[in-house]
């Protein structure tokens, strides 16, 4: 993993603790949440307040999140906002975290200038022993305060004021008033430098999780189910929802064409399919070469469509399946027969615009995994564990590419492959036809009835 940390791929906009004075703090609020301190004098925090260094200092990655379930975490800066999640259990824990920030960044701003802010992302659950209990997960409600309770001692002494204010005697009682007077002490001027935290919670309908292998949840589709990494052998069920396996891609297909949660690219609108597709092509190419040892590192487009010539009886179908889908849209070829058995189905989709649009994606990049880039966007937490089996060439081609290719421009790689930030307007229907669907092929209307590469086919 090296190369990836070197090019900044891996524990990239970490926030450093360095000072004598953070570190107390961290410690501090370590020990309010787990009992145990740190002996380093500096490390790294990602969004939860969670340390890569302090994980391998206790040889325990989950120390704030004992069981994968309840994510504790720790604040010493609001700039955490902006850094990654590491070792993710649950795909809505960083958004979460983030919203929280957001919502409260003036009191947690100056909540932390004293001293750090711990909590909690608190669900009805405390262990996950079987499947049957993620569905008992419903929502998600944020538990915080600084070390010294001071929003606990806010919140009691805004009491207290408006007793004050309120009751006729209170001018006259001597212990009301020295209450108050201890108790700013501790928090301040509330009518200046307000530090209450608005209290906040989420519902979870849709998550990944990686627990029992990987599951993709989805209730709030008008079909729920629940898609399984893992085939889970004997369970069909997970109580009302259906299990679909991966394995089984007709059923993942169904699933998704009748909930529109996807879309082809060549139909997707504001995007360049043919530049997508051809990249994809070249991951595939860079695949097939690594295995025959090639050398990649620094790789161009002409280099791999060399490597794809010399190779070209050696390409899998997933290739061929893109090939000519880029034949017809670039050269008004024949309409390709890809159906959701063909292994480039799912290479050919992206998500649908909507709230699920991310956690779609996210499944789609599981599904398509020789999609290096997709997979390195959408889902972190696979592309590290399968870039552990790569060859070493693939590993430096990939980690090269992704250096120059996609950390200069991250929100404009996004936009091109995924579409730009929707607005909450709903987009205008007469301008849905995609460029490809204008020149010729199938019809938005075929599309409409059998879905995007034809009828799926039922076993």
């Amino acid at each position: 993993m090296r190369l990836l940390i070197e090019k900044g791929l891996m524990f990239g906009n970490l926030i450093p603790v360095e000072s004598p004075a953070l570190v107390e703090r961290y410690n501090r609020a370590l020990a309010h949440l787990t009992g145990r301190t740190t002996a380093l004098p500096d490390f790294h925090i990602d969004i939860s307040g969670f340390s890569p260094e302090i994980g391998d200092e206790f040889d325990d990655d989950l120390y704030l999140n004992h069981a994968g379930v309840n994510r504790q975490f720790i604040l010493l800066t609001t700039e955490q906002k902006r850094a990654p999640l590491l070792n993710a259990k649950f795909s809505t824990s960083r958004g979460i975290l983030r919203q929280f920030i957001t919502a409260n960044e003036p009191a947690l701003f100056a909540l932390s200038a004293r001293d750090a802010v711990a909590g909690e992302l608190v669900n009805s659950i405390f262990t996950l022993d079987a499947p049957e209990q993620l569905l008992d997960i419903r929502r998600i409600t944020i538990e915080a305060d600084t070390t010294q309770g001071t929003v606990a001692t806010a919140a009691r002494l805004t009491g207290l004021i408006d007793r004050f204010k309120t009751e006729p005697d209170a001018w006259w009682d001597d212990v009301l008033i020295a209450e108050m007077i201890g108790l700013a002490q501790q928090t301040g001027d509330l009518t200046r430098n307000p530090v209450s935290l608005r209290q906040m919670s989420f519902v979870q309908e849709n998550f990944w999780t990686s627990h029992f292998g990987g599951l993709y949840v989805f209730r709030g589709v008008d079909k729920p189910a629940i898609i399984s990494v893992e085939d889970r052998k004997g369970t069909r069920k997970i109580r009302d929802l259906t299990v679909i396996p991966f394995r089984q891609t007709n059923a993942v297909a169904r699933f998704l064409d009748e909930n529109r949660l996807v879309e082809p690219i060549v139909k997707a609108r504001g995007v360049d399919a043919v530049a997508i597709l051809r990249q994809k092509m070249d991951f595939i190419v860079a695949e097939v070469a690594s295995l025959k040892g090639e050398k990649l590192e620094g790789a161009t487009r002409r280099d791999l469509r060399a490597l794809g010539r010399r190779y070209g009886a050696d390409l899998p179908p997933e290739w061929q399946g893109l090939a000519a889908l880029v034949r017809w849209a670039e050269e008004d070829g024949a309409w390709p027969t890809i159906t959701s058995d063909h292994p480039a189905y799912f290479y050919t989709l992206r998500a649908t615009r909507g709230p699920d649009a991310d956690l779609v994606n996210m499944l789609l990049a599981e599904l398509s995994p020789l999609d290096v880039r997709q997979l390195f966007i959408c889902h972190k937490e696979a592309f590290y564990t399968a870039y552990r089996t790569w060859p070493e060439a693939k590993q430096a081609y990939v980690a090269d590419f992704l250096h120059r290719e996609y950390m200069v421009d991250k929100a404009g790689t996004r936009d091109a492959l995924f579409g730009a930030e929707l607005s909450m307007q709903e987009p205008d229907e007469a301008t849905a036809t995609g460029p490809w669907f204008a020149a010729g092929g199938a019809s938005d209307e075929m599309i409409g009835r059998v879905g995007p590469w034809g009828a799926v086919r039922r076993r």
